[in-house]
């Protein structure tokens, strides 16, 4: 297979895979709940957690995460560079916000940036897992606490890996969906009355 068709068969499968949506097909056939039109209407692992139970969230976190490990996955499988994969992975979380087959309306895209920075880079799950536990604990906010967590990306990139194009990339990753959950910010903000009870809740069940 010639590199230039390898390259092309990575970008579009890396966007294919991230087009699943898998809240939304869960909430469908599992629970007959469209999650689009609940909660904070995100068609994301948190949003099913909160709406369609323990294990459908999981279920929703995990194939998320899935999707942008198996979009590297399959670039380096194809021999593509390195650059490449990275791409590849990008492509999974456009594919994840902007699916195809629901009108390019799609999720905010946190565990697909997870997935793809964590096949990239094992050592974020070790850093970033206590990091998001220490926040769980103060916030009682799981979406602020991983997006904190996500912090440490393009430090691990840097101390870890010593690789500067992994700093680039994580910090470029997540940034998608923290610019895409700003205006979620603001309406918790407006429910809450103030910031203290956006960031400090009494129980993980509070929803704002």
């Amino acid at each position: 297979m010639s590199q230039p068709l390898a390259i092309a068969i990575a970008l579009v499968a890396g966007y294919l895979l991230g087009s699943i949506p898998t809240a939304y097909l869960v909430g469908r056939f599992k629970e007959g709940i469209d999650i689009r039109t609940v909660g904070s209407r995100n068609m994301g692992a948190m949003n099913s957690f909160y709406r369609l139970g323990f294990l459908s969230g999981v279920i929703v976190l995990l194939v998320d995460m899935g999707k942008g490990a198996a979009a590297v996955l399959i670039a380096r499988l194809l021999g593509t560079p390195d650059l490449v994969e990275m791409l590849a992975g990008a492509m999974a979380v456009v594919g994840h916000n902007w699916p195809v087959w629901l009108k390019f309306k799609g999720g905010k895209g946190g565990a697909t940036v997870i997935g793809v920075i964590g096949f990239l880079m094992p050592w974020i799950f070790a850093i970033g897992l206590p990091i998001f536990a220490l926040m769980l604990l103060i916030t009682k906010v799981p979406t602020i606490s991983y997006g904190i967590a996500m912090l440490c990306f393009p430090f691990v990139a840097w101390l870890i890996y010593g690789r500067a194009d992994y700093v680039t990339f994580s910090v470029v990753m997540i940034l998608v969906p923290f610019i895409k959950y700003i205006p979620r910010l603001f309406e918790m903000r407006s429910k809450a009355g103030n910031w203290k009870g956006v960031f400090a809740r009494r129980s993980l069940k509070q929803r704002i």
